[in-house]
C-alpha cells in the first residue's frame, strides 16, 4: 500500500531534504526511522526539495509499505521516534499511483525578515539592518507573473530541462516585527526563491530600479539578479494537489 506523510521541519540541523552522502538530510532521518519501526527496507520520495538551512512548514511524501498498525499507531510512533526538530502531522493511506512530487500542482514559500537584533530568530529569519521600500518591492514583484522563463534566478549548475514556471502569487507584507514575502507557483527550480528575495531587496533598498526586473527576467542570466538571501529565513509552507480520489487524505 502506499501512504503520504505531512511533516514539518526546522532545517537548521540539515544538508536539506534529499539523501547525499556524508551529510545528514530530512529524508535521510525520515527514512531511516521508518525503515527501523516497520522492520523493513523503505524508501521515502519527498514533494521537492529544500536546501541546506531551509525549514518546512508543510512538506508531503509518500512510501510504500505493508503496514503491522494502523496510520494512527505509526503516526504516533515515529514522532515518539523522530528527533524534536522533524513533527509528523498526518499520515494517511493514497491509491498506489498517487506520487508526491509529480502530483502536486502548486507550492508556497514564505521569506522571513527581521529589522532589529532578535536572538530568538537567529536560525529562523534573516536580519536585515535597513528598511526597504515595500511599495516598491511588490511592484516588482506582481511583475514575475507576466513571465515564465526563471532561468535568471536559477542554480548555474542544474539537470533540469527547462526553466519555465507559473508563478500565481508574489507579494510582501509587513507583520508585526517581520517583513514576509510569500510566492506560490506550480514548481520551483534550486535557489530560485533566495535569488528572487535577493533582487527584489535590492530594488527596495535603492539599488536597483523597479523597471530593471524586466531585463534582468528577460536576460536569462544569473550574474544580472542579486545575490541569494541566506537559507535560514526561507520556509515551504504550503503544497497543494488535485482533489481526486488519489488523495483522499487531503
Amino acid at each position: 500500500m502506499r501512504y503520504f506523510i505531512d511533516l514539518a521541519y526546522l532545517g537548521t540541523a540539515y544538508h536539506g531534504w534529499q539523501i547525499q552522502p556524508e551529510a545528514v538530510s530530512v529524508q535521510q532521518v525520515l527514512q531511516e526511522a521508518l525503515s527501523k519501526i516497520l522492520q523493513q527496507n523503505i524508501e521515502v520520495v519527498g514533494a521537492g526539495r529544500t536546501d541546506a538551512g531551509v525549514h518546512a512548514k508543510q512538506m508531503y511524501a509518500h512510501f510504500d509499505a505493508d503496514l503491522n498498525c494502523d496510520e494512527k499507531t505509526l503516526q504516533f510512533k515515529l514522532n515518539s521516534f523522530l528527533p524534536k526538530d522533524i513533527s509528523i502531522r498526518q499520515l494517511f493511506k493514497v491509491q498506489s499511483q498517487a506520487h508526491a512530487r509529480f502530483d502536486a500542482c502548486s507550492r508556497s514559500y514564505e521569506y522571513h525578515i527581521v529589522n532589529f537584533k532578535d536572538p530568538f530568530k537567529i536560525d529562523l529569519a534573516y536580519y536585515l539592518l535597513k528598511q526597504p521600500d515595500i511599495e516598491k518591492m511588490n511592484r516588482a514583484a506582481a511583475m514575475l507573473k507576466d513571465y515564465t522563463n526563471f532561468k535568471c534566478f536559477s542554480k548555474s549548475r542544474t539537470d533540469v530541462k527547462t526553466y519555465n514556471c507559473n508563478i500565481t502569487a508574489a507579494f510582501w507584507e509587513q507583520s508585526k516585527d517581520e517583513l514576509i514575502f510569500h510566492i506560490t507557483a506550480d514548481r520551483f527550480l534550486r535557489n530560485m526563491v533566495r535569488a528572487i528575495v535577493g533582487t527584489l531587496l535590492d530594488i527596495g533598498l535603492g539599488k536597483k530600479s523597479v523597471e530593471f526586473l524586466k531585463e534582468i527576467l528577460k536576460s536569462e542570466d544569473r550574474s544580472m539578479a542579486g545575490t541569494s538571501v541566506p537559507a535560514h529565513g526561507l520556509y515551504l509552507t504550503r503544497i497543494e494537489y488535485p482533489k481526486t480520489a488519489l488523495f483522499d487524505g487531503l
